[in-house]
């Protein structure tokens, strides 16, 4: 059997060209504007706060706009994924905005054997999450990662949206997937991407997890990190779901159409490292 790795790395690295060249992305800003920031680090900014000086690690960072857009905030960024062909258009990215961001490629369950540990900061962005099978191997990977003291942040697609059934062509809002993690990963076959491209990709087959709400809390606080904050947004940086059931309300952020307030679409989460 193939192992769930090796089909999402060969997913990851067939669109990371195409996720680089896409208006999405807007690569080419970070060279034309010294000033700017990843939608999503644009969004984190008030919860975020001032991060200059801080020592962080951004997991599975794909093409890098947000860690690029973290080492703009005055942060040293190290950057993490798996994907190589991810990493070759985050060391571009970096090298158009013109900062210094080490990125390594590693599995986040190897993070600490790639790049040690003692961070001030450990990001966690959009997307991650659905990738990997165990929410509580996550998240004491993040605690070995952080210095006591240091402080995890992440902005997550919530549970409840990605449990919906996304393919309806209807207004409906209909549960089809697992809140909770299960033991084995839902196997998917998508031919496209969630940016605008022609292009056309080879390898198509993900394996995915959801974690509840309750699980991810569990296991940060199991891992000896305190929370220190849990806000749910009705907001997603994507389209999520489409046929006309999200409406576009700027700065890259989408909301349902009809009444957002029924769809818990995102939620940020931070915690802090116990002292010893």
């Amino acid at each position: 059997m193939t192992d769930y790795r090796d089909l999402n790395r060969a997913n990851w690295d067939d669109r990371a060209a195409a996720h680089a060249a896409s208006e999405g992305y807007a690569v080419d800003r970070f060279a034309a504007d010294p000033e700017h920031l990843s939608d999503v680090v644009r969004f984190d900014r008030p919860l975020l706060g001032d991060i200059s000086g801080l020592r962080g690690v951004h997991l599975q960072c794909h093409i890098g706009t947000d860690t690029v857009s973290l080492a703009r905030l005055g942060a040293t960024m190290t950057g993490l994924d798996f994907s190589p062909k991810s990493l070759e258009q985050a060391r571009r990215v970096a090298e158009l905005a013109g900062v210094d961001v080490n990125f390594v490629q590693s599995d986040v369950y190897d993070a600490v054997a790639a790049v040690g540990g003692g961070y001030d900061l450990v990001y966690t962005g959009i997307g991650a999450l659905c990738w990997l099978p165990d929410v509580k191997r996550w998240a004491a990977t993040v605690a070995a990662l952080l210095k006591p003291g240091g402080r995890l942040f992440i902005r997550e697609g919530h549970p409840v949206l990605w449990a919906l059934d996304y393919d309806r062509d209807d207004d409906v809002i209909a549960l089809a997937y697992p809140y909770f993690e299960m033991p084995e990963g839902l196997v998917f076959e998508e031919g496209g991407t969630y940016v605008e491209t022609q292009v056309e990709f080879e390898h198509n087959k993900t394996v995915e997890w959801n974690h509840g709400i309750g699980e991810i809390v569990t296991a940060v606080l199991e891992a000896g990190l305190a929370v220190t904050g849990l806000v749910e947004h009705t907001s997603v940086p994507w389209e999520a779901l489409e046929n006309g059931r999200m409406r576009d309300i700027g700065n890259g952020e989408w909301q349902l159409a009809d009444r957002p307030e029924r769809l818990p679409h995102t939620y940020t989460l931070q915690a802090v490292k116990r002292p010893v």
